[in-house]
């Protein structure tokens, strides 16, 4: 049997246009309104989704495209501070063509007292330049090259260069020699003559790299 009615006492006042409440004493005989309330709220969120779903899928594609322009954009402008441009080795000066075969000009140099020293007296000669450079390991490695009788001579700007026992230094203040060969001083570079004993210009090497350079010409100035 039911319970009193909201006019029935042990029920709160209730609205009256809810009309007469009657409340079972089995539960289950408000099973078939439970499950009306039930379906009722399934199909709720569902029809939510279904209004929304039209809109979803373009907002999608519209994030992913912004988050892919944004990584593109840094990707390009990071800094790269792991990386750099390796700096192309210098090439050596050429020579100018013409100068193998020419007699050695008729220049005096100076010694350490300013003496005056005529450059054809020394030949057979390999003549170093170390106005751009002292390279003491090259002077030296062709001073323990050089055959009997070829003398091996440096030639500084301004002063004298010393250089070892076997070396004879000499200075060119006026560059006549640099003139003569149309090759500038280059920082941390000599350059070498090889000079027959007839005083004619067997070969230039404009920057020594090794011995190698003048090994074979060295030899044939003792001949």
């Amino acid at each position: 049997m039911g319970k009193p009615d909201a006019d029935g006492p042990g029920l709160p006042d209730l609205p009256p246009e809810w009309g007469r409440v009657v409340v079972p004493d089995d539960a289950s005989a408000l099973a078939t309104e439970a499950e009306q309330i039930r379906h009722e709220l399934r199909r709720t969120p569902r029809r939510t989704v279904a209004a929304r779903s039209p809109y979803a899928l373009p907002l999608l594609v519209l994030i992913v495209a912004v988050l892919t322009t944004l990584a593109g954009l840094a990707a390009v402008t990071w800094p790269r501070t792991g990386r750099s441009t390796p700096q192309p080795t210098p090439a050596p000066h050429a020579p100018p063509a013409g100068l193998a075969g020419r007699p050695l000009p008729a220049l005096d140099l100076v010694d350490a007292g300013q003496s005056p020293v005529p450059l054809r007296a020394l030949v057979p000669a390999m003549i170093i330049l170390v106005d751009g450079c002292p390279c003491p390991q090259e002077v030296a490695t062709a001073a323990a090259l050089a055959p009997p009788g070829v003398t091996v001579v440096t030639v500084a700007g301004a002063r004298p260069v010393r250089a070892g026992a076997t070396v004879r230094p000499l200075a060119d203040p006026a560059g006549g020699l640099r003139a003569f060969l149309h090759l500038p001083a280059r920082p941390g570079a000599a350059t070498a003559l090889l000079v027959d004993r007839s005083g004619v210009l067997v070969s230039v090497v404009p920057e020594i790299r090794s011995a190698e350079d003048y090994r074979a010409d060295l030899t044939r100035l003792a001949a």
